[in-house]
């Protein structure tokens, strides 16, 4: 959510910045609210202020025996106390009118976010490993022989309907050793702290990240107002809602497995195969929260967290800086780290990490003290560290074999007991 403040003081740059994400003269309305909430508020303490005079002047009134003017007086504070219940109640909706417009508007990008429309306009900052080349046509990872009876799509479009997927067998135990691999490395190398989450939230605490009001239809809820959490950034990033920690306890990283269900909405006929894009999918998530003056750096710090998961699984990759016409609603920067898929012959996308810089925290009211110092926004991060799912995907495409076989990453062996392949029969040795 955005300062009403810096708004109202420099509009022009706000519109600027906005127009950049393609929302045209998004001060104009927001500044009309503000305006008639401020003066609904005036008008309220002056009635108000009124109504203390009158009262007041009704006990004097009364001293001197004056019944007329102690009547006129009574009457105009009664006047004068329904005037100001009014006008509070009007500020109060212009107040929750303000909130709502502030909370529909997307993030300032920052100065060095490239300009664009879409996908088409995103500018590559690093690439990583040289695709294998292969002696063969390549497979997607559900052709694979030795995949086939471990990912079975039929079963759970029984159990659940489409986009949905069941693993069995020695695949269920890679995706597994993925996401073990994954925390042990963002715990033990890279100084976040495990935790492990709710996947039903409340609903303040998908206001607070960012999900709602605008996606609601993105997510699935309860019939008893729950939410299924979209990933883990919601519960982690919500750590500190409503809480004022102290500045020397800054950063706070985090890192958890969970579960995270998406309902895909306006998605229909985009990467239907496989397992690539599922309702229901695994993810190990990375968030932190920093003072303002660390939080850029930090975006770095956690863009190289996820390459290196990338890294140590022998995967290509390249990352690429959004532009803004692509980048999510509560970032001021993400990078995207694709990795390289050679059944489809392309790279895609496997982790994105953002910066929010205090957009989330004035939502969630989450800030941090110095001793002796006044109170002030945090900042937050997230990202993925990674998505296990695709990151299965793409080790098993990578390391596919002519004969439907699976030679797996070296850094999972430990994690599988020693097995070093998926044979084309669908076993582990």
């Amino acid at each position: 959510m955005h300062d009403i403040r810096a708004i109202r003081e420099n509009p022009a740059a706000f519109d600027a910045a906005m127009a950049r994400r393609g929302v045209e003269n998004a001060s104009s309305e927001i500044l009309k609210i503000d305006e008639a909430r401020r003066a609904a508020i005036h008008a309220a303490e002056t009635a108000q202020a009124d109504q203390k005079k009158a009262a007041k002047e009704v006990g004097a009134a009364k001293a001197k025996g004056d019944e007329a003017e102690f009547e006129r007086l009574r009457a105009l504070v009664a006047e004068k106390k329904s005037e100001v219940a009014a006008m509070q109640d009007k500020a109060k909706e212009l107040d929750k009118a303000l909130e709502d417009a502030l909370m529909g508007i997307p993030n300032l990008p920052f100065d060095d976010v490239p300009d664009g429309a879409d996908e088409d306009d995103n500018v590559e900052v690093r690439r990583w490993g040289t695709p294998g080349e292969f002696s063969f046509a390549p497979k997607e990872h559900y052709d694979l022989a030795g995949v086939i009876p471990g990912m079975d799509f039929e079963v759970a479009a029984k159990l659940s309907g489409s986009r949905f997927v069941v693993l069995r067998g020695a695949v269920a135990r890679i995706h597994r050793a993925l996401a073990q691999f994954m925390l042990d490395t963002h715990v033990e190398e890279n100084g976040l702290t495990e935790a492990w989450t709710p996947v039903l939230v409340k609903e303040d605490m998908m206001y607070g990240t960012g999900q709602l009001p605008k996606f609601g239809e993105d997510s699935y809820q309860t019939t008893n107002g729950w939410w299924l959490v979209p990933t883990a950034e919601v519960p982690l990033t919500n750590f500190v809602n409503g809480e004022t920690v102290d500045e020397a306890s800054l950063p706070h990283r985090y890192a958890a497995h969970t579960q995270c269900f998406r309902s895909e909405a306006g998605s229909a006929g985009r990467d239907t195969s496989g397992m690539l894009r599922q309702h229901q999918f695994e993810k190990v998530e990375m968030v932190s929260i920093t003072h303002p003056d660390a939080s850029r750096a930090e975006l770095d710090r956690m863009t190289d967290c996820a390459q290196g998961i990338l890294e140590k699984l022998g995967l290509p990759y390249r990352t690429v800086v959004l532009c803004t016409g692509d980048m999510g609603f509560g970032a001021r920067r993400t990078h995207d780290i694709e990795v390289w898929l050679p059944g489809q012959n392309t790279y895609r996308e496997i982790s994105s990490v953002s910066v929010c810089g205090d957009f989330q925290a004035r939502r969630m009211n989450a800030r941090f003290k110095a001793p002796g110092g006044k109170p002030e926004f945090v900042h937050t991060l997230n990202g993925s560290g990674l998505a296990v799912g695709r990151t299965l995907i793409a080790v098993l495409e990578n390391g596919q074999q002519e004969d439907g076989s699976v030679v797996l990453p070296e850094v999972l062996h430990p994690y599988l007991r020693g097995k070093t392949t998926l044979t084309a029969e669908g076993t582990l040795v």
